[in-house]
């Protein structure tokens, strides 16, 4: 489309009127599964979504929020935050994180890029460090994707290859990890027939070591540096294999949590620092929890913890993780380039907008929302407010987290009446479940419940329409489950925990005083998922969507 016959006005909706104030909320980890005690959702006392969903089929019905629905391979790829809240706002299905990375393996286009040309550099003289999450989870990395990297490398010139490796044990079974160790140490055996120097150099439990987020706890980024980089850990193994299934037998011991470990040569001295010269790789595809390594890796004036030694390296993501902050400088792949997203359309066709979260979710609802783009696109047609989460604790600890703050900052700005679109994120459905307390995890539910209730009463006051849904689900299922669904146990029987995300689909209800009469959901779209989100809201605007937009989810028929 050339940028001459190119216009952001949008068509006037030939049945819905403009000037009503519409509420968007996002239940971040709120799926929909059957009622039992390990659904959050059912077991907790939501009043609330309950009566929204005495509306269907007409005001409420269910979306796909995973797998092809937002971009992702297929459909046993649970969905995520960043791709959800990119497809709510987009309108559109983009290709996402592992499938983007999955094209350019499968295409070698990765091996001809800027980025791998950068690292490639170092092949001759020096190590290429792979550092990353190990396990098939498909949430922040892949083994299928690391092995093809691996393979890819070597045959481009990698000479001296040393893997840090992550253990996951939370989008995967806890226990898993000796499984994809000697896996990983099989590969590398064979890349070591072909005379190349391949080995693990460190590891330790993805929630303790590197992988932190949101600068929760710097702490986790230093254990991994300490042992990355510097070569020193409080443990240290002849081989990884040992190191993961010694470890593990300490008690309370898990793959999330496994401490730090080098791994050493028969002299004790570890067998892969990150050294001056060395390229290094974070092969994650996933990005919130890339971050701040990122940072401890590329940033020259760091002052988070000390690093002791910086080495002159050259360093690449596996993609971009911050698009704001343009963090790595250097990536393998390519983001997926999201234009005219509904927000921008919105913005230029006179709505007015306000966006709230807490920390944990606030870039979900403004960055991932606006097509990975930061900042405003009109500051003076749009607000967006940041509670600060609470720091330094578990999020069951607080489950309630800051709900009751974001839904009072949100009504507030319903009743100033200076907004046209009012967006929020209610993180506990996910932030809770993740930690896999059902308790806690139920308070959380509740309180999100109570925080839409707060909403929707402040669009019963101004006449407005509210639309109620969620990114991917979560709460709603708290157990691993076999074949046929019944949940799985361990040794001591007892149940397996579900921290991740889930594949279920997600609600949408819609609604309020403003809603014209004939409004109800299509019949005709019933594979719709989050990115139909988009034009639906455009309509309640009083607007057609571009004709390229996912299509809307609501008709207006003749009472």
């Amino acid at each position: 489309m050339g940028s001459s016959d190119f216009s952001w006005k949008l068509a006037d909706h030939p049945k819905l009127p403009k000037g009503k104030t519409v509420a968007v909320v996002v239940l971040d980890g709120w799926g929909e599964a059957d009622p039992d005690q390990y659904n959050c959702i059912h077991v907790a006392q939501t009043p609330t979504m309950d009566s929204l969903k005495k509306g269907a089929p007409e005001r409420w019905r269910l979306v796909r929020a995973h797998g092809t629905a937002v971009g992702l391979p297929t459909e046993d790829d649970m969905g995520n935050s960043e791709v959800g809240h990119n497809a709510l706002g987009a309108g559109r299905i983009f290709a996402q994180g592992a499938k983007l990375v999955d094209l350019a393996l499968a295409s070698g286009k990765i091996f001809e890029g800027e980025g791998f040309k950068y690292i490639k550099e170092c092949f001759d003289k020096s190590t290429l460090h792979l550092i990353g999450l190990l396990s098939d989870g498909g949430v922040h990395s892949r083994l299928d994707q690391l092995q093809l990297l691996l393979k890819g490398c070597s045959e481009n010139g990698a000479k001296r290859i040393r893997v840090h490796i992550l253990t996951d044990g939370r989008d995967v079974l806890d226990g898993s990890s000796v499984g994809f160790v000697e896996i990983l140490e099989n590969d590398l055996a064979k890349l070591r027939e072909k005379g190349i120097d391949a080995q693990i150099a460190s590891g330790g439990g993805r929630m303790y070591v590197t992988m932190d987020r949101y600068e929760n706890d710097w702490g986790v980024v230093k254990r991994g540096w300490d042992a990355q980089v510097l070569g020193e850990a409080p443990h240290k193994f002849r081989s990884a294999v040992e190191a993961v299934k010694k470890l593990r037998e300490a008690p309370k011991a898990n793959d999330q949590y496994l401490p730090p470990f080098v791994i050493v040569d028969e002299s004790g001295k570890a067998v892969g620092p990150i050294v001056d010269g060395d390229a290094v790789v974070t092969f994650n595809f996933r990005a919130d929890r890339m971050v701040m390594i990122a940072k401890a890796l590329e940033y020259a004036d760091f002052d988070k913890f000390d690093r002791v030694r910086v080495p002159k390296i050259r360093y690449a993501g596996m993609l971009q993780y911050d698009g704001e902050l343009k963090l790595p400088s250097r990536y393998l792949v390519s983001p997926p380039e999201i234009d005219r997203t509904s927000g921008e359309y919105l913005v230029h066709n006179g709505i007015r907008t306000f966006a709230c979260s807490e920390t944990v979710k606030f870039g979900h609802v403004t960055f991932f929302w606006n097509g990975n783009r930061s900042g405003y696109f009109n500051s003076s047609m749009e607000e967006y407010v940041e509670i600060p989460s609470d720091s330094g604790i578990t999020f069951n600890v607080q489950p309630k987290m800051k709900a009751l703050e974001i839904a009072e900052k949100v009504r507030d700005a319903i009743l100033s009446r200076k907004f046209d679109q009012v967006r929020v994120n209610l993180p506990n459905g996910d932030m809770v479940g993740h930690t896999g307390d059902i308790e806690a995890t139920v308070v959380g539910c509740k309180a999100a419940d109570e925080a839409v209730k707060i909403i929707l009463d402040a669009i019963e006051q101004v006449g407005g329409i509210y639309v109620v849904t969620a990114d991917h689900g979560n709460a709603e299922d708290m157990v691993k489950r076999n074949k046929t669904g019944q949940p799985l146990l361990d040794k001591a029987g007892k149940i397996q925990i579900l921290t991740s995300h889930t594949l279920q689909p997600v609600p949408i209800a819609i609604g309020g005083p403003g809603l014209a009469s004939g409004v109800r959901f299509r019949k005709d779209v019933p594979d719709g998922g989050l990115a139909n989100v988009a034009a639906t809201v455009m309509n309640l605007h009083g607007f057609e969507a571009p004709t390229d937009y996912e299509p809307t989810l609501i008709e207006v028929v003749d009472n």
